[in-house]
C-alpha cells in the first residue's frame, strides 16, 4: 500500500529582499543567522507574518485546478528528500518603507534578485522520485546551483551558457511518465533543457508566481548572460521611464511649476494615475502616497541630524512638511506599485526578443501563436502599437512597452467574446423550427405573478434585449376596451392599445427577424372585434396573414419573414363557412388558480372568489400538481376575423408524439407546461428531439412559480424546444444563460440549433454519456490568471472594503457536459488577486455548451456574489483574454475583470499523456467508430450499411492525423493546448548550432513543406524530424482523400432519404 506524507513548514520567509535599481526606500542592514524559506522571494520583511500563513509558506502538491487544500503525494518506492537548510548566514533587511504592501515583480531585475536569494523547488526524476532542493543563482550570474546534494559542489550546478531552453509546464518526457504527474500543477512546473544531449532538469515551484520568476529570469539571463544586471541598470524600463517623466512634467507645467523638482499637488498625481488605471480608487492611491511621504519625513529627519553640508541640510529641510506635494520619484514609484501587473510582465518577457518590449515581429508571433489571429502582418502590428503604446518613442520605433501591452490586453480587441458574433453570423434561411427563439413569459409583468405591477416597460425592455416572442393575455375591459393582465390575479390591467403601440414602436429596433405575439384570448365576441381592429390598425402591414401552403413540409425561414409579426393563438377549424366558432381556451392563469384552490382545500375545489384565495398566501410548496392533461379545457367563441390572423403559429393541444407525427401540420404549435415538458424530456428525449425537427414547441414556466423564478432553459434546449419562455424581470443564473445564449448570433433573437437536432437522418438523446454521432468532442482548457478591481459585494456592509475573492468556472450544457471547478481564495485582495489555476473540461456537444465565470467573496457566514460572466462556447476567443464582469441584473461592473487564458483542443489533446508511437493496427483497436442505428426499414437500412466502411475510413484519416500532431506537439515540448504555429516557433528556437547557424531548415518548394537537416542532428531532433514527416503525410492524406469520402457518404445519404 502506498504511503502518504505531508510536510509542514518549518522555516520563515526569506529576508533580505533587494529591490530593483532605482527603487525607493532606504534600508538598514544587519547580519543574522536564520533558516531560509522556500518561496515568496519577492516579499518584503514586513509581509512576513502574512506570508507565513499563506499558501506559499511550504511547497505543497496540488492537482491542477484544485482547491486551496493541498493533497499529499504518494511516496512510491522513494523518499522525498528534505532540502530545508538551517543556519545559513544571510542578511536581514529592515526598510522604512515596510508599511507598503507586498512588492510586485515589475521587471527582470526583480526576478534575478529573487533567484540570487534562492527558492526551494522540487526536482522530479525519471524514476518518479521527488527531491526537495534549494536552488539559487551564483553571485556571478553564471550558473544555477542547488544544495544539499550528494554530488560534489562543482557538479551540482548548470552553467547558464549550456541552457538551451526554459520550458513551462509538464512538457518533458520525465514529467509525462512520472507517477505523480496528476498531482503536479501545470502552472507551477517548468523544465531547464541543457547540454549537447538536451538533458532536462524538471522542477516544481511552490506557486505559479515563483515558477514565473524563475522562467522569466532564466530567459533574460540566456539573452544577456552575466551582463544582464548591467544591461538592466543602463536601459531598464527606458520607454516607460521616459513616458512617466514626460507625463509628470506635463502635469507640473499645467500647474505653473517652474521647477519640476518642486513636484505636483497630491490630487493632480492621483488623477494622473487614474487616467492610466481608471479602476483604481483614489483612496488607495492617496494612501500609497501618504505612506511614501511618511517614509520621506523619517528619512529626511534622520539625514537632517547627520547632514554635514549646507546643501544637504537645506535639501532635506525643504522636503519635510510637504505632504500635499508629490515628487517625481514618488510618482514613478507609486505608479510602478499600482499599475504594474506582474502576470502581464511575465507574458511580455515570454515573447519579447530583448525581454523589455515587443517589437513588430514579437507582436506578430504573439498574435498568431497565442491569440489565434490569421494573416497578421507588420502593418497589423504597427497599427496596434500606434493605438495602444503611450510613449512617443515607442510609437516612432514600433515598440510596445509593458503599459502599451497592458492597454492592448485590456481593450475590446482582447475581449473573451468574439466580436464576429456581435452581428448576425448564422444561416438564417432554414425553417423557423430549426432555431431557438428568445421568448418572454407574461411580458407585461415587472415583478411577481400575483401582486406585481404590470407596465408597458416590460415589453420595451424585452424587445430591446432581442426578445422575439412576447405574451399578451387579453381580457374584457371597461368601456368596451380590451385590457392586458394575468387573469385570476391582483396585477393591474394595461390597455391593449397601449401595449400594441409599444410593440409597434420597438418590434424591430433590436432585430429585423420575425416577432411572435402569443395571444391568450379571454374576451367576448364584442371585445374580440375591438381587439382585431387594434391589431390590424396598429400593426398594419407588419402582420403576416398569408395562409400556409398545404403542400409545404417546413415553415418559412426567419430571413423570409423579416419585419413580419406572427400571431400565435387559436384558430377555427377548416369549413367554418365564414362564421364565428367555438374553440378550446388556453388559460395559464386559470390553471394556476385551480391548483391553488385545490391546495387550499386539501384537493377539493371550493367556492369563493379567486381574489380571496390569492390573498391567503398559499405556499406553492404545498400545492398539488396534477397532470395538465387532466384539467378539462374550457371552450369559448372565437371571432372569424381574429382567427384569420393566425397563420403560421396555430396553437393545438399536445396528445403524444405518435399522434403529432401523423396529424400535426408544420404551422401548428404545441405549448407545454414546464412539468410536462421536463417529464417528456426525461422519458422520451429522442422522440422530443425528432418532434422538434418539424414543429415549433413552446414551454412556459410552472404556474406555481409565483415569485417569477425561471426554469433552466438548457433542460429544454437540449431536447430541441425552440420557444422557452422566461421571466425577463427576474435576474439570476437562468436569465444569465438565456441572455448569453442569444448573444451568439448578433442578439437577433434567433440561434440555429445544433446540426444533430436538424438533420433528418440522425438520432440524438440529450441524456447520452457517449460521443454524439457526427460531433467531435472538445477539451476546454481554462486558466484563471488574475482579477482586477473586484468590488465589495453589494449589500455586504459588515466587512468594510476587504474582499477575499475566488472564482468558479462552470460549464452548462447537456448533462454529460455540466461541470464546475473553483480556484483557491486570495485573501484581502480585490485590486489584483493572482489565482494562476488551470482547469480542463470535456465537452461532448460543444454547440450547446456555455461557460460561466462567477466571482464570490469568501466569508464565514455566506459567500457573497461579486460578479459573473456567461458566454456560449462557440463565442470564445482563444488566447489571453479579459472577461468583463457583470452584476446580477446584467449591467457591467465598472473596470472589474478577470484575466484568463482559453484554448480548445480535440478530446485527445489533454489529460495525462500516454505512450505514443503504437502501430496503426494496435491504435485502431481503441478507436470509437460511428455506429449506424437500424430504422427497421430493410431497404433503407441496406443502403445506409454501405456507408459503414466509408465512415471507418474517415475516422482513421482523422485519428491518424490527430495522433501524429499530438506526438509532434509533445516532442516539441509543448502542452496539449498548443497549436502548430506555437510548436514550430518552439522548434525554431532550439535548432541553432554552436556557431548560431541553423541545423534545420524548412523546404517550401513543394506544396507540403519538409524539414531539411543541415548536418548531423542529436537524437532528440532526429525524432522531431521523423515525427514531423509522419504528421505531414497524415495531413496530406486528409487533404487529398477527404473530399472523395465525403461525396460518397453524401451520395449514400441521398439514396437512403
Amino acid at each position: 500500500m502506498a504511503e502518504y506524507i505531508e510536510r509542514s513548514a518549518s522555516s520563515p520567509p526569506v529576508a533580505g529582499w533587494k529591490p530593483a535599481a532605482g527603487g525607493a526606500g532606504i534600508k538598514l542592514e544587519m547580519h543574522r543567522e536564520e533558516p531560509v524559506s522556500n518561496g515568496n522571494c519577492n516579499a518584503s520583511d514586513t509581509a512576513k507574518k502574512v506570508q507565513s500563513e499563506s499558501s506559499c509558506e511550504s511547497p505543497t502538491w496540488e492537482s491542477t485546478g484544485s482547491d486551496s487544500a493541498a493533497k499529499p503525494i504518494p511516496r512510491r518506492s522513494s523518499l522525498i528528500k528534505d532540502g530545508s537548510r538551517v543556519g545559513r548566514d544571510r542578511k536581514k533587511t529592515v526598510s522604512f518603507s515596510s508599511s507598503l504592501s507586498e512588492k510586485k515583480i515589475s521587471n527582470a531585475a526583480d526576478c534575478i534578485h529573487s533567484m540570487v536569494e534562492g527558492s526551494e523547488l522540487k526536482k522530479i526524476r525519471p524514476n518518479s522520485r521527488v527531491y526537495q532542493r534549494y536552488y539559487l543563482l551564483d553571485a556571478g550570474l553564471q550558473a544555477l546551483c542547488w544544495e544539499p546534494s550528494k554530488k560534489e559542489s562543482d557538479k551540482a550546478r548548470i552553467a547558464l551558457t549550456s541552457i538551451r531552453e526554459v520550458r513551462t509546464g509538464r512538457n518533458t518526457e520525465t514529467f509525462r511518465t512520472s507517477g505523480v504527474y496528476e498531482q503536479i500543477s501545470e502552472d507551477c512546473a517548468f523544465s531547464i533543457i541543457y547540454g549537447e544531449m538536451y538533458e532536462s532538469l524538471d522542477l516544481v515551484a511552490s506557486s505559479a508566481e515563483v515558477a514565473n520568476i524563475w522562467v522569466t529570469g532564466l530567459r533574460y539571463l540566456m539573452q544577456y548572460g552575466k551582463h544582464a544586471l548591467d544591461m538592466l541598470a543602463s536601459r531598464q524600463d527606458s520607454l516607460r521611464l521616459g513616458w512617466l517623466e514626460q507625463l509628470f512634467s506635463s502635469a507640473a507645467d499645467s500647474e505653473g511649476q517652474e521647477d519640476v523638482e518642486e513636484g505636483i499637488c497630491l490630487q493632480s498625481a492621483i488623477k494622473l494615475i487614474q487616467s492610466v488605471n481608471p479602476g483604481v480608487s483614489s483612496g488607495k492611491v492617496e494612501h500609497r502616497f501618504k505612506e511614501l511621504q511618511r517614509v520621506r519625513e523619517k528619512v529626511c529627519g534622520l539625514m537632517l541630524d547627520n547632514s554635514s553640508g549646507v546643501k544637504d541640510h537645506s535639501e532635506n529641510k525643504r522636503l519635510i512638511g510637504r505632504n500635499e506635494q508629490v515628487t517625481k520619484q514618488e510618482f514613478i514609484e507609486v505608479f510602478h506599485a499600482i499599475c504594474t501587473r506582474p502576470e502581464i510582465y511575465f507574458l511580455l518577457v515570454q515573447f519579447s526578443s530583448n525581454k523589455e518590449f515587443l517589437d513588430t515581429q514579437d507582436l506578430m508571433r504573439f498574435l498568431e501563436a497565442e491569440q489565434g489571429m490569421a494573416q497578421v502582418s507588420e502593418e497589423t502590428s504597427l497599427k496596434l502599437i500606434q493605438s495602444h503604446e503611450p510613449s512617443e518613442e515607442g510609437q516612432q520605433q514600433g515598440y510596445l512597452s509593458l503599459d502599451g501591452f497592458t492597454s492592448y490586453l485590456t481593450s475590446a480587441e482582447c475581449h473573451l467574446f468574439d466580436r464576429e458574433h456581435d452581428i448576425v453570423c448564422q444561416d438564417m434561411s432554414q425553417p423557423l423550427s430549426h432555431y431557438y427563439i428568445n421568448s418572454s413569459h407574461n411580458t407585461y409583468l415587472i415583478e411577481d405573478q400575483f401582486r406585481g405591477p404590470s407596465d408597458i416597460s416590460g415589453y420595451i425592455r424585452a424587445l430591446k434585449m432581442g426578445c422575439r416572442c412576447v405574451e399578451v393575455d387579453i381580457w374584457d375591459g371597461p368601456d368596451e376596451e380590451p385590457v392586458v393582465y394575468t387573469g385570476h390575479t391582483l396585477s393591474p390591467p394595461l390597455a391593449l392599445r397601449c401595449v400594441l403601440e409599444a410593440i409597434e414602436r420597438f418590434a424591430f429596433v433590436a432585430s429585423e427577424y420575425p416577432l411572435i405575439i402569443c395571444i391568450e384570448n379571454h374576451c367576448s365576441l364584442l371585445q374580440q372585434k375591438v381587439m382585431w381592429q387594434n391589431l390590424v390598425k396598429i400593426l398594419g402591414e407588419w402582420l403576416y396573414i398569408d395562409a400556409p401552403n398545404e403542400g409545404e413540409s417546413y415553415l418559412p425561414s426567419p430571413y423570409a419573414l423579416r419585419h413580419r409579426i406572427l400571431i400565435k393563438g387559436k384558430k377555427l377549424v377548416l369549413g367554418s363557412n365564414g362564421e364565428d366558432g367555438e374553440v378550446s381556451e388556453e388559460d395559464e392563469g386559470a390553471e394556476m388558480c385551480q391548483r391553488m384552490k385545490a391546495a387550499n382545500s386539501g384537493g377539493t375545489v371550493l367556492g369563493g372568489s379567486e381574489k380571496d384565495i390569492l390573498q391567503k398566501n398559499v405556499p406553492f410548496t404545498a400545492i398539488t400538481q396534477p397532470n395538465p392533461s387532466q384539467l378539462p379545457p374550457k371552450r369559448f367563441q372565437l371571432l372569424k376575423e381574429l382567427s384569420d390572423l393566425v397563420t403560421l403559429c396555430h396553437s393545438v393541444r399536445f396528445i403524444d408524439f405518435p399522434t403529432s407525427s401523423i396529424s400535426q401540420k408544420p404551422w401548428e404549435l404545441c405549448s407545454f407546461h414546464e412539468t410536462l415538458a421536463l417529464h417528456l424530456a426525461g422519458e422520451s428525449p429522442g422522440d422530443f428531439v425528432n418532434h422538434n425537427k418539424h414543429f415549433l414547441s413552446r414551454v412556459y414556466p410552472n404556474p406555481m412559480r409565483i415569485d417569477s423564478s425561471n426554469m433552466n432553459p438548457q433542460d429544454l434546449w437540449k431536447c430541441g424546444c425552440q420557444i422557452v419562455s422566461m421571466n425577463f424581470q427576474t435576474a439570476g443564473l437562468m436569465m444569465d444563460l438565456n441572455t448569453a445564449w442569444f448573444r451568439q448570433n448578433g442578439n437577433c433573437g434567433y440561434v440555429l440549433r445544433p446540426a444533430i437536432m436538424r438533420q433528418e437522418v440522425s438520432y440524438f438523446s440529450a441524456d447520452t454519456r457517449d460521443m454524439v454521432p457526427g460531433v467531435s468532442p472538445q477539451l476546454l482548457h481554462v486558466k484563471v490568471i488574475s482579477g482586477q478591481n473586484l468590488p465589495k459585494p453589494r449589500g455586504s456592509g459588515a466587512k468594510g472594503d476587504v474582499v477575499d475573492p475566488y472564482v468558479y468556472v462552470e460549464i452548462h450544457g447537456i448533462p454529460a457536459d455540466c461541470a464546475e471547478r473553483r480556484t483557491r481564495t486570495v485573501t484581502q485582495n480585490g485590486d489584483n488577486p493572482i489565482f494562476d489555476e488551470s482547469f480542463e473540461f470535456q465537452i461532448i456537444l460543444p454547440e450547446l455548451a456555455m461557460v460561466r465565470f462567477v466571482v464570490l467573496d469568501d466569508d464565514f457566514i455566506g459567500d457573497d456574489f461579486i460578479g459573473q460572466y456567461t458566454i456560449p462556447l462557440e463565442c470564445l476567443q482563444p488566447g489571453y483574454r479579459h472577461v468583463p464582469l457583470q452584476f446580477l441584473t446584467g449591467e457591467e461592473l465598472p473596470h472589474a475583470k478577470l484575466f484568463v487564458h482559453v484554448a480548445l483542443t480535440n478530446r485527445r489533446g489533454g489529460g495525462k499523456p500516454h505512450k505514443r508511437g503504437l502501430s496503426v493496427r494496435k491504435a485502431r483497436k481503441g478507436r470509437d467508430y460511428t455506429a449506424l442505428r437500424d430504422l427497421g426499414v430493410r431497404v433503407v437500412d441496406e443502403v445506409f450499411k454501405m456507408a459503414a466502411p466509408l465512415l471507418r475510413e474517415a475516422t482513421d484519416l482523422r485519428e491518424n492525423m490527430q495522433n501524429s500532431v499530438e506526438v509532434f506537439r509533445e516532442l516539441c515540448g509543448m502542452s496539449a493546448v498548443a497549436n502548430l504555429m506555437q510548436c514550430v516557433l518552439a522548434l525554431s528556437s532550439r535548432v541553432s548550432g554552436p556557431d548560431e547557424m541553423p541545423i534545420l531548415l524548412f523546404d517550401l518548394r513543394d506544396h507540403y513543406p519538409t524539414l531539411e537537416p543541415q548536418g548531423p542532428l542529436p537524437d532528440v531532433l532526429r525524432r522531431v524530424v521523423s515525427t514531423y514527416e509522419m504528421m505531414v503525410q497524415a495531413s496530406r492524406a486528409v487533404i487529398e482523400l477527404s473530399d472523395g469520402i465525403y461525396d460518397r457518404i453524401l451520395h449514400i445519404q441521398t439514396m437512403g432519404v
